[in-house]
C-alpha cells in the first residue's frame, strides 16, 4: 500500500511525496481511512509510530474539501514542544494545501499571545494547543470554536497524567457536540477509557503493539550507586564515541545539578527544562535537531513531542518512574529503522521498578560490567540479573548488543521507500 491509494488531492499528496514518504506506517494505514469516514476514533500507538501523521493528513483533506475560513480542528497536546513539532508537520505536509494552522502554548511575551489569539479569531484551520494557554483565550470570550468539526486529543494520558482532565473537560465545554472527536494516547489506562465514554461517539478502536522498543535499540544496564554515576557516565561518552545524545534525569533540579557537572567535566552540553524561557528551549531544540549541539539533558518532557532522527544514545541516568516512560525515553533513538544505544543506570532502590520494565518490554536487559575504578552497586537477593550473563539479551539487529566502547555509527538518512513516521 501507498499513499496513493488514499486518494487524497492532488496538493496533499504532493506535500507527502516531497517528504520522502511513499509507504504509510500501520497506524496511517488503519487510522486514515476512518478519519476520512468521519468516524469517532481511539487508537493506542507509541510515539515513532507515525501517529501524528495519521490525523494530520486526513484532517488536511477534509478541510481543502470543507472551505477555510474558521478554526475546523482543534488538537489538544500535552507540551509546547508537541505543539509545535505537530504545527511543522501540519505546515510540512500541507505545504501546497493551503491550510493554515497555529501552535497556541504559553510562555511567550505579549506579542505572542496576541499573535495567537488573531489567529483564532481570523479562522484559521487548524489550531494546536495546549489546554491551560487555551483556555485563557475562551474565558476572555474573544475566541469562539462554535463551527468546530474536529477535536484530537494527542497523548492523552500524558495529558492526564500532568494534571489537564478538567481543563480538557472545560475545554470540551466551548465545542460543538456534533464533531468528530479523535484521542490517540500510548497507553490505555482506566482513566483513558473513561475520558473516551464521555467524549466519543461510538468510536472505532485502533491498537498498534505499545511497549516494545525498536529492534534496532541495543539496551544495556549498568548497577551502580547513585555517587558513582558521573565518573561512570563521563567515561561512557569518553569511549563510546556517540555523536547525538540525550540524557534524561529524574527532575528539573537534577536536570540543573548534572548539567553543571557535566560541563565542569568538560563536556559540551544544556539542559532542557520548564525553568528555561520559551526562546531558550526552541534554540536549544533547534541547535540540537542541526547538530550544532551534539548532548541535552532534560527531564520527561523530552521523552515526547522531539521529532530527531539520528540520536546515538540515550542514557537514563535515573530509572523512569513509569515502565512505559523507559519505552518513550529510549524510543528517542533508532528512529526511521536507524540504530541506536539506550543505556540505564540503576541504584539499589530502582530494582524492582527496573524488573517492572523488563516484564513490560518481555526480556532482561543486558547487564554490562562496570569500567575498572567504578565499582558494582552490591548485589542483593532483590536483584533481578543475578542469574543473568550479560550481553545475553539483546540479540537484535546485528547479533549481540556491543557495549560502550563500540564506536557507533549512524547510518545514512534515505527517502526512498520511506514511512511518515514521527511522532
Amino acid at each position: 500500500m501507498t499513499f496513493r491509494d488514499f486518494n487524497f488531492t492532488p496538493e496533499l499528496l504532493d506535500g507527502v511525496l516531497s517528504m520522502g514518504f511513499d509507504k504509510p506506517t500501520p497506524i496511517q494505514q488503519q487510522s486514515i481511512p476512518l478519519v476520512l469516514e468521519g468516524k469517532d476514533l481511539i487508537a493506542c500507538a507509541q510515539t515513532g509510530t507515525g501517529k501524528t501523521a495519521a490525523y494530520v493528513l486526513p484532517l488536511i483533506e477534509k478541510a481543502m474539501r470543507h472551505g477555510t475560513g474558521h478554526v475546523q480542528t482543534l488538537v489538544l497536546c500535552p507540551t509546547r514542544e508537541l505543539a509545535v513539532q505537530i504545527d511543522q508537520q501540519v505546515e510540512a505536509l500541507g505545504y501546497f494545501s493551503g491550510i493554515g494552522s497555529i501552535a497556541v502554548y504559553g510562555g511567550g511575551d505579549g506579542i505572542t499571545y496576541e499573535q495567537q489569539k488573531k489567529a483564532i479569531r481570523e479562522g484559521i484551520d487548524i489550531v494546536i494547543a495546549t489546554p491551560g494557554r487555551l483556555i485563557s483565550f475562551l474565558a476572555t470570550g474573544d475566541v469562539k470554536f462554535d463551527q468546530l468539526k474536529h477535536l484530537v486529543l494527542d497523548e492523552a494520558d500524558r495529558m492526564l497524567d500532568m494534571g489537564f482532565h478538567d481543563d480538557i473537560m472545560r475545554i470540551v465545554s466551548y465545542l460543538p457536540k456534533e464533531r468528530q472527536t479523535l484521542l490517540f494516547s500510548a497507553t490505555m489506562p482506566p482513566k483513558i477509557r473513561t475520558l473516551a465514554g464521555r467524549l466519543l461517539n461510538n468510536p472505532e478502536q485502533i491498537n498498534i503493539a505499545i511497549s516494545k522498543p525498536a529492534e534496532g535499540i541495543v539496551q544495556q544496564c549498568y548497577m551502580v550507586d547513585d555517587g558513582h554515576k558521573l565518573d561512570l557516565i563521563s567515561q561512557i561518552l569518553r569511549d563510546g564515541g556517540f555523536g547525538s545524545i540525550i540524557i534524561f534525569a529524574s527532575t528539573k533540579e537534577k536536570v540543573k545539578k548534572l548539567d553543571s557537572a557535566m560541563r565542569k567535566a568538560g563536556f559540551g552540553c544544556h539542559a532542557f527544562h520548564s525553568d528555561l524561557e520559551q526562546r531558550e528551549r526552541e534554540e536549544i531544540m533547534r541547535s540540537f535537531k542541526n547538530r550544532q549541539i551534539n548532548m541535552i539533558i532534560g527531564t520527561d518532557v523530552l521523552s515526547r513531542g522531539i521529532d530527531v532522527e539520528g540520536i546515538d544514545l540515550v542514557v537514563n541516568y535515573d530509572v523512569p518512574p513509569d515502565p512505559e516512560d523507559y519505552v518513550h525515553r529510549i524510543g528517542r533513538t533508532a528512529r526511521a529503522e536507524r540504530t541506536g544505544t539506550a543505556i540505564t543506570f540503576v541504584n539499589s532502590d530502582d530494582l524492582n521498578r527496573f524488573r517492572r520494565i523488563e516484564e513490560l518490554i518481555g526480556r532482561e536487559v543486558d547487564r554490562i560490567p562496570n569500567p575498572d575504578g567504578i565499582p558494582a552497586m552490591q548485589a542483593s537477593s532483590k536483584s533481578p540479573s543475578r542469574n543473568h550473563r550479560p550481553g545475553s539479551g539483546n540479540k537484535g539487529k546485528g547479533g549481540s548488543g556491543p557495549n560502550h566502547r563500540n564506536k557507533r555509527q549512524s547510518p545514512s538518512s534515505g527517502t526512498g521507500n520511506a514511512s511518515a513516521k514521527s511522532s
